[in-house]
């Protein structure tokens, strides 16, 4: 479980395919922190530390349903990426619940500068059987992309708009993001249940 409190824009020092697998090499501060078997949200995918290296590298791998799903097949060396450590529970929820599961990509159709701040329009494709399990944003609500927790506004059927503050820009890989960018989405859990319960009522 994380947050989507982007604790470190990190980088990929390798990439490795074998079979349907991609082994991702990642440097990042708190490698000497972490330990195998843990969980770190990368670009908001949950993967599992499966080895530490001497030179303060750590790899994680991702399968082939990862892989069609989220961005994580088009990482190469030297891309930059979100890193988050799973929830502590004796924290602050600063961001909103986010289970690491991403639901589909998005690609980025503008990105307007507005006083400083800068506003990212997003437009996905999902089947409207999957949109009536709560696969939507809402107004106001809370969506993740590539791992960082944001408000929608502007919401569509097909699209929303996000505004990044200067901070989140410098320390996340917004400031990678151009029209075009092909970035990762979890639709809030919340919404999901309730639009589950309704479905079985």
């Amino acid at each position: 479980m994380f947050s989507g409190i982007v604790e470190e824009c990190a980088r990929v020092v390798g990439v490795t395919d074998e079979g349907g697998n991609r082994h991702l090499r990642v440097s990042c501060s708190f490698t000497d922190e972490l330990s195998i078997d843990q969980s770190v949200s990368h670009n908001g995918v949950c993967l599992t530390v499966v080895a530490l290296h001497p030179d303060r590298t750590y790899t994680v791998t991702a399968i082939q349903e990862t892989l069609d799903r989220s961005n994580l097949g088009l990482l190469a060396e030297g891309s930059e990426v979100n890193l988050e450590r799973s929830m502590l529970m004796n924290g602050r929820l600063d961001g909103h619940i986010v289970q690491g599961h991403v639901d589909c990509t998005a690609v980025c159709q503008s990105v307007e500068e507005v006083d400083g701040s800068r506003y990212y329009k997003f437009r996905y494709d999902v089947p409207s059987g999957m949109a009536a399990k709560g696969y939507v944003t809402v107004e106001k609500g809370s969506v993740t992309v590539n791992g960082v927790s944001l408000t929608v506004c502007d919401s569509e059927i097909d699209s929303f708009r996000v505004a990044i503050i200067p901070y989140t820009y410098e320390h996340t890989n917004f400031h990678c993001i151009t029209p075009g960018t092909v970035v990762n989405i979890e639709f809030d859990i919340i919404g999901k249940y309730l639009a589950r319960l309704n479905e079985v009522k």
